[in-house]
């Protein structure tokens, strides 16, 4: 018979090696959970422990004159001024939804962008997708140059949000 001093350090290494084993299976899945420490701009935010992450799929002005203004301009006749506006309003709507807050991150494709950000799509506690919520918003276009499984879903929140001139498509 074995002495219960001997049981309780198994038990506790079975229980910590059960923990890592499902902390393994949810980076399998692609997804982890973490508290947002610092919102950089709409679609950048900070993840403890974790670090920068860009919200997949997504892409919201930049809170400054920059080359991407063009992009909006050309392609949507969107003027500078009313996307700094923007930018201001999708970094404040990020602050409201996820400053403090434990979000899931669901990773798809390859992990980093080209600056080492992590790319996900952001899951509110209460089961929302931030990415999808700031395109509904119309604080956010669909980023067109990569493939991603949301994308007709983001269109077509895209597509309403100019319909009911949400955001960037208000006049």
């Amino acid at each position: 018979m074995h002495s219960p001093r001997r049981l309780f350090p198994a038990r506790l290494i079975i229980a910590i090696l059960a923990l890592l084993f499902g902390l393994a299976l949810n980076a399998c899945a692609g997804e982890t959970q973490g508290r947002v420490s610092w919102i950089y701009d709409g679609d950048t935010i900070e993840v403890e422990g974790l670090g920068r992450v860009r919200l997949l799929g997504i892409d919201t002005p930049e809170g400054h004159d920059s080359e991407r203004d063009l992009f909006y301009q050309r392609r949507f006749g969107i003027p500078p001024a009313h996307l700094r506006k923007i930018a201001d309003e999708a970094r404040r709507f990020n602050i409201r939804q996820v400053k403090g807050r434990v979000v899931t991150l669901r990773f798809e494709g390859e992990r980093r962008d080209t600056y080492g950000r992590l790319r996900a799509y952001v899951t509110l506690p209460d089961g929302r997708n931030l990415n999808r919520l700031l395109v509904e918003e119309g604080l956010a276009a669909v980023y067109r140059r990569i493939d991603f499984s949301l994308k007709e879903d983001f269109l077509q929140s895209e597509e309403q949000a100019r319909r009911r001139g949400n955001g960037l498509w208000s006049k």
